[in-house]
């Protein structure tokens, strides 16, 4: 088996008595397994070859995959374990950015994001309203609230999949590439509206990249995926000083 290289953590501005996520001897067709912990309040970056395996670790997450074996807690309950009743209360928890932002395209912007909002009997058309336009407000977005998402660039697409998403406050958010596909202009603001996003509600994130510049903006904390196993784990700055040089040929 591959050793992995432990790095010491910087001080990072998060709660350690609580644990967001946890994931314990992760199998899904991977070589190894993965065990790895997200912090209240983290920004885990996780990196990897195409292929590796990064993107169907967060679909294990939320269980849109069912994994081979392992535990996945989250803030203590096993995911794998849940009948669909207590698997849906515990998925509303958390927000999930596909690629894609898996935008419905026959609806407007407004229509986009009042849509998750409609089976929340409490609200009145007013609190909808008033939802969906600081969503819109807080990724910039404010003036194409009547358009067609065909309508707008893909680095606005992103950003109203993430209003979206914000929009039920989830404690958890999984982006799943979220710059890719993007120009570096457009792919440095969203990294950045990442960690706003991170800072204006605590929100604790797994950020799915081969974006180094994205991993560099974002994180917390990075780990490094091989072979199906975390080959190394640290800070930016740590893993750039890495005496391995396959981890350190990522950030160079």
């Amino acid at each position: 088996m591959e050793q992995k290289e432990t790095l010491v953590m910087e001080q990072m501005e998060i709660d350690p008595e609580k644990n967001a996520l946890e994931l314990k001897n992760i199998k899904k067709s991977f070589n190894g397994d993965i065990s790895f912990k997200l912090n209240k309040g983290e920004n885990l970056v996780v990196l990897g070859k195409s292929g590796s395996g990064k993107s169907v670790l967060i679909k294990c997450i939320v269980r849109l995959i069912e994994t081979d074996s392992g535990e996945i807690l989250v803030f203590g309950k096993n995911v794998s374990s849940l009948e669909a009743e207590e698997l849906n209360i515990t998925r509303k928890k958390i927000g999930f950015l596909f690629q894609s932002g898996a935008l419905y395209d026959s609806m407007s912007v407004r229509e986009n994001l009042e849509f998750p909002l409609r089976d929340k009997k409490n609200l009145s058309e007013n609190d909808i309203t008033a939802m969906v336009e600081a969503s819109l407000s807080d990724v910039g977005l404010s003036d194409v609230i009547d358009k067609m998402p065909s309508e707008l660039s893909g680095g606005m697409r992103k950003r109203l999949g993430l209003a979206r998403t914000m929009i039920l406050k989830p404690d958890i958010m999984l982006y799943d590439e979220p710059t890719t596909g993007l120009d570096p202009i457009t792919s440095k603001e969203i990294s950045k509206l990442i960690l706003e996003v991170q800072k204006k509600n605590r929100t604790s994130s797994i950020i799915i990249t081969h974006d180094v510049e994205c991993a560099k903006i974002t994180a917390n904390r990075i780990i490094v995926i091989k072979d199906g196993l975390i080959a190394a784990e640290g800070t930016f700055s740590e893993l750039l000083k890495s005496e391995d040089e396959w981890i350190r040929s990522f950030f160079e």
